[in-house]
């Protein structure tokens, strides 16, 4: 397996509100983990609810040894973060309303199980990109009505309404998508500082241009950037079969 993660604070923020975790040895009963959030909320609060739901899911993890299937170590663990989170936001009046995106996946030999809140994505990258999360979006919504089309939505003023995520009610609804991956694919997962500085077309070329997935990720984010960076970009990139012969 080979990996790359990175964020960057882009060109207009100060502070880093995305927040990335990845191991390729065995997390709890989980045998690998990626994990991209993307925070949000006044002061620190953005930053706080990306990092400590990250934390608690990894810990929720590791902890929970009874269970073996994916989905439902995944489900325990963001319910366990949501609640946690959605908790401090009640106690702590400077938390009060911030909440954070989360897509976290696992590869099981060339079975992938994914789970999402919110508008960071995962995508499948081959000869073709294929996004295999759904945003919860504003935006995604209207597009999937059939009121707008995507390249409308990428400059929408409304384009960064979440409309589901961790932490800002006492329960959330998480979708889970399982995907086979071949041999030769990659797995990107990424906030949207990347996706709505890049086309996915864009992202596309520059994965299957470079040398390697290193080099990807930083001219991913180096790209992000000359496009504008104007929110923090994280991206997580995978080759769950890199480095086999």
């Amino acid at each position: 397996m080979k990996l790359f993660s990175k964020t960057d604070v882009g060109k207009r923020r100060e502070i880093n509100e995305d927040y990335i975790y990845t191991s390729d040895k065995p997390v709890g009963n989980l045998p690998n983990l990626f994990i991209v959030a993307d925070g949000m909320g006044g002061h620190n609060a953005g930053d706080y609810a990306s990092k400590h739901t990250v934390e608690k899911v990894v810990e929720v993890v590791c902890s929970y040894a009874q269970e073996h299937d994916p989905e439902n170590i995944m489900q325990k663990a963001i319910d366990e973060a949501n609640a946690f989170i959605y908790q401090r936001s009640r106690e702590d009046g400077k938390l009060r309303g911030m909440g954070t995106t989360i897509v976290m996946a696992t590869c099981t030999g060339n079975v992938v199980t994914v789970a999402n809140i919110g508008d960071s994505r995962m995508y499948i990258v081959n000869e073709f990109i294929t996004q295999i999360t759904q945003d919860h979006s504003l935006v995604a919504e209207m597009v999937n009505l059939g009121g707008m089309d995507w390249e409308a939505a990428r400059t929408h003023p409304d384009k960064n309404i979440i409309t589901r995520a961790v932490g800002v009610k006492e329960y959330v609804l998480v979708d889970f998508f399982e995907v086979h991956i071949g041999e030769k694919e990659k797995l990107l997962l990424c906030t949207d500082g990347l996706t709505n500085m890049l086309r996915d077309d864009e992202i596309h070329q520059i994965i299957e241009s470079s040398a390697d997935i290193s080099e990807a990720g930083e001219k991913l984010i180096e790209a992000a950037n000359e496009n504008g960076g104007r929110d923090n970009i994280a991206v997580v990139l995978v080759e769950p079969f890199g480095g086999q012969e």
